[in-house]
Parts: C-alpha cells; structure tokens; sequence
C-alpha cells in the first residue's frame, strides 16, 4: 500500500490538533441553567485516514478527512430543541467523493470511491417532548432502527444520514410502538452532489413485545420515491432476539428475521423477493463468537431485495462492494470472534475483532467471492482509536479490494 504520505500528513495533523482535550469533560452531561432549564452540548469530531487499493482502477484512494459536528440541546418541562451543524474537510484529497465534476474532473474523479466529500450542512434541526414512556419528534433527526439494517444513519461515513420526519414512540410496559412519517432523506453525499437528499413518502412503523427471554417485533416498511423510482418498495417482516445466560460466565444469544419486499407506486419493476438472517452468539471470558447467514433474495435475476435506507457497511463485508444488492440476489455466510483484551499502559479497553463472509448469488449459482475484515480499537485518555482492515477476494463479481482505515475519534 502507498500510505506513507498520507500517514505522514495524519500524524502532522494529529499533533497540531495536540491531544489537549480537557480530561474533565463528560459525554451526555447537560448544563444546568436554572431549575427547569438546561443545555447540553453536542461537540464530537473524527479525524480518519482511508486507503482503498482495488485491481481495476489505476490510482489508489488516499483520502485523510476530518469531521466535526457541534450544537446543543435545550430542554425544560419534557420539552426540547436540538440544533447540529456538521462539517466535512478533506485534508488529503486523492479520492472519488462521488460528486461528478468536483475538483476539476469531468465525471468521476479517477481515483477508488471513498464516499466522504468535503461538506457543511445543517446536521439535525428537531423540536421533541417526552412524557411518561413516550416521545414525538419532529424536524430533521438520526433514526436508527434495531441494527440499522433496514433504517440507520450510515453513522461510518463523515456525513451523517439524517431525516426531514415525524418520529412517535412509546412503551407501555411489555409493549412498544415505534411509528415515523419522513418526506427526505438526507444522504451521506454532501450539499454539492446531486444526490444530496431524496424526497417522497416514507413511512416507517414497528410494533412489538418484550417476552423477557426475546424481544419480538413486526415492522412495515413503505418508501414512495418522488425521483428514485426503483428504490420504492413495501418491506414487511419480523424480527426476535433475545440471550439466554448459561452460567455465570457464558451467555448465549440469538437473532431471527424474516421480511418480504415488493415493488410500491411507480417503482417500473414488478418483483418480490425474501430477506432472511439467522445469527447465533455465545459470549464466554471476554470472547464473542458468532456465525450467521444473511439472505437478500432475488425475482428470478429480474430484481433483488434493497434496503436504500440501512447503514449497509456494518454487513455484508467492510470493503463495501454490496451496498447495493445485485440483480441476482446476495447469500452472505458469516462468522467471526472478538475479545476485550483490556487495558495495556495509556491504552484502554483493547479490543479486537475478526470476520469472514462466504459470498454467492442467490439465483443463477454465481460464486461472489469473500472477504477478511478485522479491527483493532482503543482509547488514550479522551479519544478513540481505531485500526480497521477489509481484504475482498473477488471471484464473478465486482474486483479485488483493499480498505484500511486509522481514525481518532472524541465526544464531549
């Protein structure tokens, strides 16, 4: 890998920033103002070097960005507002932010896709009120469903995904709702990409109950694109997870769902296709084991099961290359461990983690290849480290890639 430039310039930025933040600050603490008001800051930043290494494109991805988001959050009485900006520099640009004709290029830049363009926006800008188990939220706001498998903020990439909606959630002892109206969404891209936001009708609703040994929920899913007219699709499914303790140093845990997608509105494609996931855990001595299989199914080849709302690289493999499924479908086989290694000197909480995906099509048999992915993380004093690695071993589809990323996160 060609990193030494760019690891140089990570290094120089790492010292100017001086890891000088005030040892005493504490994440999530409001300030006081008076006895029915207070303030709580919202100051977190990510500084992250990128390198993507794939055989078909000549020049390798260097990419070292840094984020900030800042606001606050004034509450009173169950009442609140919150205001986030966030901002996107590239420090090091030799990437494809996937914003055609930026930097002097016509079309794509010709470099590998690092999706992390150079960007200031409003973040979130949302009014909420709380009272007895239950909450609304309206204005623009992070929605993360269960997993982010179905809706999530991509919270990987610089660019948080957000939502123009309304959000309404309420527990009522075993019992919980979860229902959300949007009209955009606000995508990873940045406000110079044409792709900025999507606009439509999207309603987002789940219900459930807590069984105690596993929380089972139903969910509906309908996306109505004004313009990504593909993407509209009607999601039902279920989902239950749960752990069950065996003794008092193992525990084991488990994951089911299942969901049938099809066309919605003027989506031009008529199909429908199944989701599946089984996933099987036990935690033993500071070990996590897990082995699972991920099912996105395809119409015939004609049209495959999406989910355009999901924080897509936390599955399917950290080199990206299923972001969207393919036509044929996608058959993920998976397992991995991590473990808490603990404390060694100024760095805290080691932990490290190892997973392999067995890639394949659900129709037509085609073999997609696998990948090895692993991370290494850590904190010295306020900040996170992190090391990660993704190694995707093409067969009949997409190319050979390499990712690694060294990020420095920090929240007060």
């Amino acid at each position: 890998m060609k990193m030494t430039l760019s690891l140089a310039a990570l290094a120089a930025t790492v010292a100017t920033l001086g890891l000088s933040a005030p040892a005493q600050a504490k994440v999530g603490d409001p300030v006081k103002v008076s006895d029915d008001v207070t303030i709580d800051p919202i100051i977190d930043g990510v500084l992250r070097y990128e390198h993507v290494d794939q055989d078909d494109i000549n020049l390798d991805a260097d990419a070292v960005t840094v984020r900030l988001r800042a606001g606050a959050e004034v509450s009173t009485h169950g009442l609140s507002l919150l205001a986030e900006g966030e901002g996107t520099l590239a420090i090091v640009d030799h990437y494809n932010d996937t914003i055609p004709g930026n930097n002097g290029y016509l079309g794509a830049e010709p470099y590998s896709v690092v999706a992390d363009p150079q960007n200031v926006e409003l973040n979130r800008l949302q009014v909420a009120y709380a009272a007895k188990g239950s909450k609304v939220t309206i204005g623009r706001q992070r929605i993360i469903l269960d997993n982010a498998r179905f809706v999530g903020n991509v919270g990987w990439r610089q660019n948080e995904q957000t939502f123009d909606a309304i959000r309404a959630e309420t527990k009522i002892g075993p019992v919980m709702f979860d229902g959300t109206y949007a009209i955009s969404q606000r995508t990873i891209f940045g406000a110079d990409s044409p792709n900025e936001y999507f606009d439509g009708d999207m309603f987002l609703v789940q219900g459930g109950l807590d069984l105690k040994v596993a929380k089972v929920k139903g969910f509906a899913y309908l996306l109505d694109y004004d313009s990504r007219l593909a993407y509209s699709s009607q999601t039902y499914g279920v989902l239950a997870n749960g752990a069950i303790p065996l003794g008092d140093a193992f525990k084991l845990n488990f994951s089911v769902t299942y969901a049938r997608q099809s066309d919605y509105k003027l989506n031009p494609v008529n199909y429908a296709a199944d989701y599946i996931n089984a996933e099987l855990g036990a935690s033993v001595m500071g070990f996590g084991l897990k082995a699972g299989y991920e099912e996105l199914g395809s119409d015939d080849g004609v049209a495959a099961f999406q989910t355009p709302l999901a924080t897509a690289h936390a599955f399917n493999g950290w080199a990206d290359l299923f972001l969207t499924t393919p036509a044929a479908g996608l058959r993920d086989y998976y397992g991995g461990f991590t473990k808490k290694i603990g404390d060694a000197g100024p760095l805290k909480g080691l932990n490290g983690a190892v997973v392999y995906h067995k890639f394949e099509s659900d129709f037509g048999s085609v073999n997609y290849g696998q990948e090895w992915d692993a991370s290494l993380g850590f904190s010295i004093r306020n900040y996170a480290v992190l090391l990660k690695y993704a190694n995707y071993d093409a067969k009949n589809f997409g190319t050979d890639t390499e990712k690694f990323w060294l990020q420095l996160a920090f929240k007060y």
